[in-house]
């Protein structure tokens, strides 16, 4: 996979990049990383990336030109035709689907925003897709494009280490991920759970499956409603009906 991330702050994105899976699938030929400059396709001595916007208000305008130049360059250098992603707060909230998704495209700039937002002829002739990352205001796009990058990259063939990983991490399924306990078994008189040391692959699969729908149920219960549960889901979350209700 070949990621363009075009920014002010290039050192910002190479310098997170080169740790951890995102370092270690530049290293194995998993990804191509570029951080672009933006300033490097700008025309005039004092290198502007901004302006003042048309009709008055507060703040700065990400302008069209070096913004254009740079996608442009990008996707004459990439593998056929990109999705190009703007990090914007009026985009579409991003998720663990849309990351699954970007994952299988071969090659994916990111336009990281900033100031006031970016000139609205970008959005209209380059970007495939808005993305906000949450209802929070960032600095800049930097971060948000990190967040991406990470959340795509691990999604690689060969990237994590145990591929089974990505499988079971939260929201993969729809559901929160179950608890985790490790050694030792007992720590200042809190036990692990007896069915993880019974050695029964199956059964601890099944308490693993329900407690995941225990925590999503009691923490994220909106995620229930649009994730893919099978009639054993469904006769676990009776199950903990009943306890919730036996408890009560």
């Amino acid at each position: 996979m070949r990621v363009d991330i075009i920014t002010i702050f290039p050192e910002m994105v190479r310098n997170a990049a080169s740790f951890s899976i995102l370092g270690r699938a530049q290293e194995k030929g998993l990804l191509t990383l570029h951080a672009v400059n933006l300033r490097d396709y700008t025309t005039d001595r004092h290198r502007t990336t901004d302006d003042a916007p048309f009709g008055g208000g507060a703040g700065m305008v990400m302008k069209p030109e070096p913004i254009f130049a740079a996608v442009e360059d990008a996707v004459a250098k990439g593998p056929g035709r990109p999705r190009v992603v703007l990090t914007s707060p009026r985009g579409r909230k991003y998720n663990q689907l849309l990351a699954e998704e970007l994952a299988r495209e071969p090659h994916i700039i990111i336009i990281c925003g900033r100031y006031e937002g970016v000139d609205e002829r970008v959005c209209q002739q380059l970007v495939t897709d808005e993305i906000s990352i949450g209802d929070y205001v960032l600095t800049g796009g930097e971060l948000a494009a990190l967040v991406i990058l990470d959340s795509v990259v691990r999604l690689l063939p060969g990237a994590l280490g145990d591929e089974e990983s990505a499988v079971y991490e939260s929201f993969s399924s729809g559901l929160l991920e179950h608890p985790h306990y490790t050694r030792p078994a007992e720590f200042r008189g809190m036990k692990v759970p007896e069915v993880l040391l019974t050695g029964d692959h199956q059964v601890v699969r099944r308490w693993q499956r329900k407690e995941a729908l225990r925590v999503t149920w009691l923490r994220r219960p909106e995620l229930l409603a649009s994730a893919p549960l099978s009639a054993s889901d469904r006769a676990l979350l009776e199950e903990l009906r009943k306890e919730l209700i036996s408890r009560s």
